[in-house]
């Protein structure tokens, strides 16, 4: 099984095993395949550390730590503490073996709870991926934290810097939809999930990185800064220059080499700066990065099953002539479409096949009506 294939039944996996949070498990496996840092927002008892956890389970070889914040926590819980050794020689070197700064993923539940005495430590690891042990810069391997708050954090500096940290962001809720609160009653078994190596998971985020990205997507990126601004809403340049590794790790999941338009729809779970934002931002991003090539791609392939869904064993050949002509001139412009765009032909092929088979079929009764 490649990669590729690993990903998207790991990705289904979790959507049967959590009930209503496809987003959340599409935005897990875009952090670790892009680098990148979560956070969700939500009453206590939505899943939030179940579903971290078994992220981290699904990578085997991983260095995973999961901790539980208070106002009480201690540098020491998360980064090691002091070794005794080189302390009675005037070093102050922490022994960080099973802690943050040795994991490839953690997760930090109730992260606004840190305090002053980790805050410094834990922008630095997040941000450049560097720890300072003994004063000396330690490069962590870590990819991703997972953050989670029952509550936004409070007007502090430093918590709204550590807020900053964190790309994607979604607010979690519980299960709304009463057959799914029904299934997640019944469910008592854990199913076995997927799983992957690190290895494989280092090669995926490589072939992220090579996903390229068309000019029509930087131009839509510039709207969508601009109408934001509009709003009085500014993300930074840096918070739009990590995005692009995100978009890139959206085109992957999707098994694109290429990002679209429409995988910008995404950032709406970036771009925000304060709760208050989030119901604009997404209403601006939605409206500038719909995929117009996406969008008539689905109307001719939507045209197109409609006729051929109103044909039944008893039409008339006349009827099957008459399908048969307008199928024709839906693949006309499902070709015109294709050439004018050819960095979506992977999309364009599957369409067009479609169309073509129930043309075919047509073709076929038509030609001999017996059968």
């Amino acid at each position: 099984m490649s990669n590729f294939h690993k990903l998207a039944e790991i990705q289904n996996a979790l959507n049967a095993k959590y009930f209503e949070r496809e987003k959340e498990v599409e935005a897990m496996l875009i952090a670790l395949l892009s680098r990148q840092h979560m956070l969700m927002i939500g009453p206590p008892g939505t899943g939030k550390s179940a579903l971290a956890a078994d992220i981290a389970k699904i990578v085997s070889n991983m260095n995973h730590f999961q901790w539980l914040l208070t106002r009480f926590s201690t540098p020491e819980e998360l980064f090691g503490v002091l070794s005794l050794k080189d302390l009675e020689k005037g070093v102050y070197k922490r022994n960080t073996k099973h802690k943050l700064p040795e994991a490839h993923l953690a997760f930090l539940d109730e992260i606004f709870k840190s305090n002053s005495g980790i805050l410094n430590s834990l922008l630095t690891l997040m941000n450049e991926r560097i720890f300072y042990n003994n004063g000396h810069p330690v490069q962590v391997p870590l990819m991703s934290i997972i953050g989670s708050s029952n509550e936004y954090p409070e007007d502090e500096e430093g918590l709204k810097a550590l807020f900053d940290r964190f790309l994607l962001r979604f607010e979690v809720e519980y299960v709304k939809d009463d057959n799914h609160f029904i299934s997640m009653l019944k469910e008592n078994t854990s199913p076995l999930l997927p799983s992957m190596t690190l290895e494989e998971l280092n090669n995926l985020q490589f072939f992220t990185e090579m996903v390229s990205i068309p000019e029509e997507v930087y131009e839509k990126l510039a709207e969508v800064r601009m109408a934001l601004n509009d709003e009085g809403i500014r993300p930074s340049d840096r918070r739009f220059k990590q995005s692009l590794s995100v978009l890139k790790a959206k085109a992957l999941i999707k098994q694109r080499q290429h990002v679209v338009v429409n995988d910008i729809v995404f950032l709406e779970n970036a771009l925000w700066e304060t709760p208050d934002q989030k119901g604009i931002t997404t209403q601006v991003v939605r409206t500038l990065a719909q995929d117009t090539v996406l969008r008539k791609m689905e109307e001719l392939k939507n045209d197109a099953e409609e006729i051929d869904g109103l044909l039944d064993d008893n039409s008339s050949t006349e009827e099957r002539l008459e399908a048969s002509k307008k199928l024709k001139v839906i693949l006309g412009e499902l070709t015109t479409l294709k050439n004018n765009n050819p960095n979506r032909e992977q999309e364009m092929n599957g369409v067009l096949q479609k169309v073509i088979a129930m043309q075919k079929e047509i073709t076929n009764k038509i030609l001999d009506p017996i059968n």
